[in-house]
């Protein structure tokens, strides 16, 4: 075992450094591999339903989750040895930004699946291999923000000339994102992360941008709520929405008015979360698996954890986020960087967001949204660019810990 002594405050910490380097959270790095672990046995078992026609279905994914969780841990274990406050002053990082538009751009040419146009897809032999590239979108929000909000201290003519930049950035991929290619819960997702990220930064001219924000939220939960009772299906029906958006929205109100078509797999969900109980049928045995339930390994995959390791197995996911969330809010709750805290409350964030989203839309609380659950539905770009936004998280606890931010 070896030890690590903090620069700054002197604190010994534990070794366990295989995966990060010396200096970063040993909670989060547990946390991540246990997701990681329980994260592909479940895949493991919610695909043996679909490997039923196929039996090549199902190692080709578990391979193909395992290549990405390589992969991911790569760049996790690079970005938080490599990555540094700095470069978001580099006169270069604004090209990453520039290049996450070109790649939502090319999704565009690529076939829509489920109604959207969000992937980039590489066939490779019998295997489909996708990239969505609003996942990375995501990370490039919360490190936009970071890079032109954070630690500014001149004062501008207005506060439209502070926040134009990220402003037009992430107004544009939201642009791309949900008029080009209709994948509305993306968007809600980068939405979400801009709005909590430039409540952060404490500069003067932030606060009526703040106001109006604290507006804009209240005005759309009042909307949404009136939206979601059964007095707003006309105005529903009404949105400029394509129509399994709508039917999915219809059947967040009421799955059971349509079954056996829209509601199908929402009804599924409930059965599974019903038959679960506390313990479950017990791992590899679920039933709903072997119906024609769809997404039971990627957006739905959390009833298939219910319903066969029960709420424990919900807790088993539950308890790990809450870990990673907590260690992120301690470190922000301390550092003074403003640039520093809009990442590790971004990252936070983005973790919180996608999982009560797909909580929300699987118990049927909240409309479907397509929002996978990081780290245990089946998908490449999700796994790794959370894996990469923990890397970054990770590498200003290391420069914090190093007395390089304070």
């Amino acid at each position: 075992m070896t030890v690590y002594t903090n620069k700054k405050t002197k604190e010994k910490r534990g070794g366990f450094h295989i995966l990060m380097p010396e200096g970063t959270d040993l909670m989060i790095r547990l946390c991540i591999a246990w997701l990681s672990l329980f994260g592909t046995l479940m895949i493991a078992s919610a695909s043996m339903g679909q490997a039923l026609n196929n039996p090549l279905y199902l190692p080709l994914t578990i391979i193909k989750q395992v290549v990405y969780l390589v992969g991911g841990f790569i760049a996790m274990r690079w970005l938080a040895s490599n990555f540094k406050i700095d470069f978001l002053r580099n006169k270069n990082f604004p090209l990453l930004a520039l290049l996450v538009i070109a790649a939502l751009i090319v999704c565009l040419f690529f076939p829509e699946v489920n109604g959207a146009k969000a992937w980039i897809r590489v066939p490779i032999s019998t295997v489909d291999v996708s990239i969505q590239p609003s996942e990375f979108a995501k990370i490039m929000t919360i490190l936009i923000i970071a890079a032109y909000c954070g630690d500014v201290t001149k004062r501008f003519r207005s506060t439209w000339d502070m926040i134009k930049v990220p402003m037009i950035f992430i107004g544009i991929y939201l642009f791309i994102v949900v008029l080009l290619q209709s994948d509305l819960g993306s968007m809600v997702v980068i939405f979400a992360i801009a709005y909590i990220c430039f409540m952060i930064p404490s500069h003067p001219q932030m606060r009526k941008f703040r106001k109006w924000l604290a507006i804009l939220m209240v005005l759309g939960i009042i909307m949404i709520v009136f939206i979601l009772t059964p007095y707003g299906e006309g105005i529903i029906r009404k949105l400029p929405l394509k129509d399994y958006q709508i039917n999915r929205i219809l059947s967040s109100i009421n799955p059971f008015a349509d079954q056996y078509n829209t509601g199908f797999q929402l009804v599924s969900g409930l059965v599974a979360f019903a038959t679960g109980g506390w313990t479950g049928l017990g791992f590899g045995n679920s039933v709903r698996k072997y119906t024609k339930f769809p997404a039971a390994n990627t957006d739905f995959i959390l009833a298939i954890v219910v319903e066969e390791l029960g709420y424990i197995g919900f807790l088993l996911v539950f308890i790990p986020y809450l870990l990673i969330m907590w260690r992120l809010f301690s470190y922000a709750s301390r550092i003074r960087s403003e640039k520093a805290k809009i990442i590790l409350v971004g990252t936070s964030m983005y973790i919180l967001i996608h999982c009560l989203f797909n909580i929300g839309g699987v118990t049927g609380m909240i409309p479907l949204t397509g929002v996978p659950l990081l780290m245990i539905s089946a998908g490449g770009s999700s796994t790794i660019s959370l894996l990469c936004a923990i890397g970054i998280a990770q590498a200003v606890i290391l420069q914090y810990n190093n007395g390089e931010i304070e």
